[in-house]
């Protein structure tokens, strides 16, 4: 098949996608001029795998991705449709989506559709795949290549739960070893050093500073991210989850705490430290209102500025911390720190948790840090103690390679 054309996107938002039970599909002509044999069948059956996880948007958006990528090579490279693939398939698509044609690879993350004239239609600058930076060659990571082999498992055991296939051709693939690299210890942490995180709390406060209307929002976002150790999706609206001030919640002993839902569906309370409490207070006030919430206030937590209720889209949050990512690179490399400002090029919003995170099982209890972190095991908050990697680099640090 050629490579020529660019492939559009197979599947909206999740607020957007159409109910598939409702709203079963007829056509694929508006993603393909030629339908493959089956191919309403694969697209139909397909979306109803996605909408199964309407109730968790961090988990459906990963398999959305996942299964569009594989259905773009299915449809468009091989030429077949999903009931088609067998073990040698899967693996040529893994050696594909290491090397993505030239055509295929944007430069930045953008919307898959727009609206336009009051329709949503698709967006020109979208690409199936994106580079990590401008310029540079296209790096599937290690944990790329596990998801695709996690989703489209997951993915042909539901088609096989569905009686659409009779066999999984992931789970035939014995040497999985030859595409996923082994690691004789955990890798560390991706997150921002004290300068690099006083440079970028420092870009906030400026902004806040300098235009309080917009941006006390903008310093609240990055104070909760690293104090709470909030994921991107906690701070949205959701079908699942409206975060408000009422979840601010006062025990009877006066400690604050912050109730929220996060992966997996999972409720958890966060201590709400004094610092944090503070900069809750400052954001309120800049907004007029009282210092603290009441029990069960519905104010929105992270305000539109334009328009009613809290904000929906997590690629807007991302937006708004990459400003300050930005300001503080800038910053930082004009007064010399060079090295630690290119480092802040390659940082996301996940690396302000593993930051807040990072810094705090340095002085509290592993088992305190895990409960807010919601992580599901103490060895998950074990990553973050690097004590013994240090003490490891020290020992080596003045070994010699001449003999004295």
């Amino acid at each position: 098949m050629s490579i020529s054309k660019v492939p559009v996107p197979f599947f909206d938002t999740l607020s957007e996608m159409p109910n598939p039970y409702k709203r079963p599909v007829t056509s694929v002509k508006h993603l393909l001029k030629d339908e493959p044999a089956s191919a309403i069948d694969d697209y139909q059956h397909a979306s109803e795998f996605l909408y199964s996880y309407r109730g968790s948007p961090d988990t459906f958006s990963t398999y959305r991705r996942e299964i569009e990528h594989f259905m773009h090579w299915s449809w468009l490279i091989a030429g077949k449709s999903l009931k088609e693939n067998r073990r040698e398939d899967i693996e040529a698509y893994v050696e594909f989506a290491h090397k993505p044609p030239k055509n295929w690879l944007g430069e930045k993350n953008v919307a898959r559709f727009i609206e336009k004239q009051g329709a949503r239609v698709l967006n020109p600058e979208w690409r199936p795949y994106v580079l990590s930076k401008p310029d540079h060659p296209y790096i599937m990571s290690q944990s790329a290549v596990q998801a695709i082999f996690g989703v489209l498992s997951s993915f042909y055991n539901y088609l096989i739960q569905e009686e659409y296939i009779d066999m999984n051709p992931v789970a035939q693939i014995r040497q999985k070893s030859k595409f996923l690299r082994k690691t004789q210890s955990q890798k560390p942490i991706r997150r921002l050093s004290e300068l690099q995180w006083s440079y970028v709390l420092g870009a906030a406060e400026t902004l806040a500073d300098s235009d309080p209307k917009q941006h006390e929002r903008t310093l609240f976002i990055m104070q909760a991210l690293f104090a709470m150790y909030l994921r991107i999706s906690e701070l949205v609206e959701t079908e699942r989850w409206n975060p408000t001030m009422g979840d601010f919640e006062r025990d009877l002993e006066g400690n604050w705490w912050f109730r929220t839902v996060g992966k997996g569906n999972k409720e958890r309370q966060i201590s709400v430290s004094d610092a944090m409490l503070n900069a809750l207070k400052r954001f309120r006030e800049s907004r007029n209102l009282t210092p603290l919430p009441a029990p069960g206030e519905s104010t929105p937590l992270i305000h539109k500025t334009r328009g009613q209720g809290g904000i929906t889209s997590t690629r807007q949050i991302r937006g708004i911390v990459q400003q300050c990512f930005d300001a503080a690179q800038s910053k930082m490399q004009k007064e010399g720190f060079t090295e630690e400002a290119s480092q802040l090029s390659a940082a996301t919003v996940h690396w302000l948790r593993h930051t807040g995170i990072s810094e705090d099982v340095k002085h509290r209890p592993r088992e305190h840090v895990r409960d807010d972190a919601g992580h599901g095991s103490s060895a998950i908050t074990d990553r973050y103690i690097d004590v013994e990697l240090s003490a490891r680099h020290a020992s080596a640090k003045k070994k010699g390679i001449k003999p004295e």
